[in-house]
Parts: structure tokens; sequence; C-alpha cells
């Protein structure tokens, strides 16, 4: 049996509140835990043989539905984490990538991307994209948008993939962690012939271990695209 080659990973990292509140922690506490774990995953990822991409989502749109105080702990992470691991996506040959409105977010975090993004665009080993104030159904309706402002009357598939802030247009396989079994608006045309694990391990206990146990078992599936095995 022919291997199937995963190029494009996208991840649902779910459970670090969860996490912290089974060891009496503060929800942050979890976060922190979670960010070391995008590291870990981020550096297994640059070394794959196949992985082009890997996609985390970090921040949806309905996340500012959480409690103020910890969405405010989020941004300072969020900026913490990128200034920290710069020098990993260096050393890794690691682009950095953002998805989403970060129009949302303070000057001083937007600043922070776009140096990350600057610093790191020239890498070639992975491409290593955070969903940030990141919605899928958002990001396909401004697609549309862009394409009517460009002077299309007639919108292809293939435009609308090329309209997208994502560098690919499918996604190979996703994983979500800590046991929910949905895709919470997060790359909605992307994933439409992506295969799905789903984990009961909440992403503060992922794993590159379980990771590479996941590709193996991602490998050994077939993948028939709507039509029939040959």
């Amino acid at each position: 049996m022919t291997k199937q080659p995963l190029k494009n990973l996208a991840i649902i990292m779910d459970g670090n509140g969860r996490w912290a509140q089974q060891r009496g922690l503060n929800r942050t506490k979890g976060h922190e835990k979670g960010a070391e774990i995008i590291r870990d995953v981020t550096s297994y990822c640059a070394k794959h043989p196949t992985i082009e991409t890997v996609t985390f989502y970090a921040f949806s749109t309905e996340n500012w539905k959480r409690p103020k105080l910890e969405v405010e702990f989020l941004m300072k992470l969020l900026d913490r984490y990128l200034k920290k691991e710069l020098s990993t996506y260096q050393k890794n040959n690691v682009r950095f990538k953002a998805i989403g409105d970060i129009g949302a977010f303070s000057e001083k975090l937007q600043n922070r991307i776009h140096i990350t993004e600057e610093a790191t665009k020239h890498n070639t080993d992975l491409t290593h994209i955070l969903a940030l104030n990141y919605g899928g159904r958002a990001e396909i309706t401004a697609a549309v948008n862009k394409l009517i402002t460009a002077g299309k009357k007639v919108i292809t598939e293939e435009d609308l993939s090329s309209a997208l802030q994502t560098p690919y247009s499918d996604i190979d396989l996703l994983i979500r962690t800590s046991g929910e079994e949905r895709v919470s608006n997060y790359l909605l045309w992307q994933i439409s012939y992506a295969e799905f694990y789903f984990t009961q391990t909440l992403w503060p206990d992922f794993t590159t271990i379980e990771l590479d146990e996941i590709i193996t078992d991602f490998e050994q599936r077939t993948r028939r695209f709507g039509g029939v095995s040959s």
C-alpha cells in the first residue's frame, strides 16, 4: 500500500482551560503550557519529510466572548510567544504567517505579527500558520468580496481558492484535541476533503509521539476524493 503524503496539516488546539482546571490552576496556566506544545509540534513538522504547512487555530472570532481578563492574557501571551519563538523559526528554517482579521488587535501586537512575518518570509522548510481572530465563514465572505471588487462577474472554485488567506487550497489532515468532534468554523473551504482525527488528549498533554502515531494512521487511509479505490 502506498502511503498517503501529508503536506498540509491543521490543528484545533482544544482543552487548555480544562487541563488547568483539573489541576486546580488558573486557566491561563493551561494556555502557557499549550504554547509550549505549539513549539514542539512546529519543530517536529519542520523536520518531517513531507509536511509543508501546519496551521494552528489560536484565536477564533468567537473567542472574544471569553472573560476579558483571559482575552487580555491571550493577547500578551501571543506577543511574548512570537518574540521568543523568532529564534526558533530561524533555527528551523520556518516561515511564520498569520491568517484572520488581525486589525482587531492592538497596534503593538499587529507590529509583532508583521515583524515576525517579515523576518521569516524567506524560510522554506515549513510554513507555520496561526489563525488569529479567524473564522472560516468570514474568510470565505472576504474572499468573495475581494473578487467582486476586482470586477469578477462569475466566480470559479479556482478563483475563490486563490483569494483565501491560506497559501494552500486543501488541508490533508485535521486534528482536534480534547475529545470534541466539531470543526468550529475552522478552514471550512480548505477541509472539504480532509481526513479528520479526534483525540481525547487535552492540548497541553499532546505530544509529538502521539502526533507521529496519528500521521501513521493517516498514511494508511485510502482517500478517494469522491471516486472509488483503484
